[in-house]
């Protein structure tokens, strides 16, 4: 198969540019600022209990070592550790923000205990501060790796110099025998030697591949480090779990709320209006019924028929409120209402389902507004000639997806529509995904739990 020369190009001009992106900067700045206290923190640690070990009377001996200020020292560090440590992974979580741009939400805060003991209780009971010391440690091998990353960069550098600086600190008589110059390269413990200047290019090219590899070694290591700060310095999972619930509860009240005050706004403005233009019709009927002149019966006729066309519009509206709260065709099952949409389509739509068992009235309800808001969506603004609507239970999620052959562009951020459904899906922890490259297709898939 042939290569594209272009991409060829492009892909090996990305490379030899990665030293100088600003990610890369980024990224060496972070392991220079981080790595150092990921050792300095074992380091310490070990070095003070060394010292409440020696602590006792005579010189610093092994057999000198009181056993007591090392039991000593190990409770006060468990005592100290998980505060300490959570001040640390305070610092790394407001590091990585700053130049990496990864955002870790706080654990949630420390509640002291009352008295002593309580407070004691409390301090050892901290979830969040043992994940963070969980963190500092398994941190160390990362650290580790992080100053051996920094060395790609540093030789690289030193190496680049080489003949530069080879002629003016070399010159010298012909009788004169110098010492060969040692170099380093990242891959070695023990310097390599050079005693002409043309063994400085072959510096020259070792320090450019050193430089050309820093950014990925330098990338594997962040990506860990990143790896364990989500997984050790953040809310935990469950934590997490009870924050997501507490937003969708909060979203399901608003939903709510919204959707009384618009019931209470269309039942004001609309159905209310027309009912009582309504009684003020008949009213009207029945005063010019009651004064015995044929002359009136016009009048009369016309004033009758407005009060029958204001009450069928009443009625209508009151079913379409009715049906707004729940369709009655969803009685029959949500493959009958999906059909019951296609029908009423401008844009000719295809519905397969295959629900094995039917879900739960809540669960049925918003897949159905889900299916019609995105039915209306694609009617009105993709231009398509088909739309497919498919229902399925994978693995006992309810599965919605929604396609159209139309021109794509569809973007949450640029209308309520798509939004507001993310919101209804997420209420009962459902999962909406939108693809819709300009061009089209677009495929909105929307996964909802078995149960509300």
């Amino acid at each position: 198969m042939a290569t594209d020369p272009p991409s060829v190009r492009r892909t090996l001009t990305a490379i030899a540019m990665e030293p100088f992106t600003r990610r890369a900067r980024a990224e060496l700045l972070y392991l220079v600022v981080a790595a150092p206290t990921g050792i300095a923190v074992p380091v310490g640690a070990v070095a003070f209990l060394i010292i409440m070990g020696f602590l006792g009377p005579g010189p610093a001996k092994p057999e000198n070592v009181s056993f007591a200020g090392l039991a000593a020292g190990a409770l006060v560090l468990l005592v100290l550790a998980p505060r300490l440590a959570r001040r640390l992974g305070s610092f790394h979580r407001r590091l990585t923000a700053r130049l990496l741009g990864e955002r870790v939400a706080e654990p949630p805060s420390f509640r002291p205990g009352r008295g002593v003991l309580g407070r004691l209780d409390a301090r050892l009971r901290d979830g969040a501060g043992w994940r963070a010391v969980a963190y500092l440690l398994l941190r160390v091998p990362v650290a580790l790796l992080g100053l051996y990353a920094v060395e790609y960069w540093g030789t690289g550098l030193v190496n680049l110099s080489y003949p530069f600086w080879w002629g003016l600190f070399r010159n010298h008589p012909p009788d004169v025998h110098l010492d060969p110059v040692p170099f380093l390269t990242p891959l070695r413990s023990h310097p390599f030697h050079i005693a002409t200047y043309p063994g400085t290019l072959l510096v020259f090219a070792a320090g450019a591949a050193s430089l050309l590899v820093a950014p990925w070694v330098t990338r594997a290591v962040v990506l860990a480090d990143r790896w364990l700060i989500r997984n050790l310095l953040g809310p935990g999972r469950l934590m997490q779990r009870v924050r997501d619930l507490e937003q969708t509860r909060a979203q399901a009240v608003d939903d709510s709320a919204a959707l009384l005050r618009r019931l209470e706004r269309d039942l004001h403005d609309g159905a209310q209006a027309r009912l009582a233009a309504l009684a003020m019709n008949l009213g009207l009927a029945k005063e010019k019924l009651g004064d015995d002149g044929l002359d009136q019966l016009a009048q009369i006729r016309e004033l009758v028929e407005a009060a029958h066309q204001g009450a069928k519009d009443a009625l209508g509206e009151l079913r379409d409120l009715a049906r707004g709260i729940h369709p009655p065709i969803l009685d029959t099952g949500l493959s009958d209402a999906l059909a019951t949409l296609a029908v009423g389509s401008a844009i000719p739509v295809e519905v397969t389902t295959e629900i094995p068992s039917r879900p739960t009235p809540a669960i049925e309800t918003i897949a159905y507004f889900c299916a019609a808001e995105l039915l209306a969506n694609a009617v009105k603004h993709s231009h398509a000639n088909t739309i497919t609507i498919h229902v399925a239970e994978p693995n006992g999620c309810l599965l919605l997806v929604v396609t159209d052959d139309g021109v794509g562009g569809a973007d949450p951020a640029r209308g309520t529509g798509l939004s507001g459904l993310a919101h209804r899906v997420g209420t009962v922890d459902g999962r909406m995904d939108i693809a819709s490259p300009p061009g089209g297709p677009t495929r909105v898939s929307i996964r909802l739990p078995p149960h509300a």
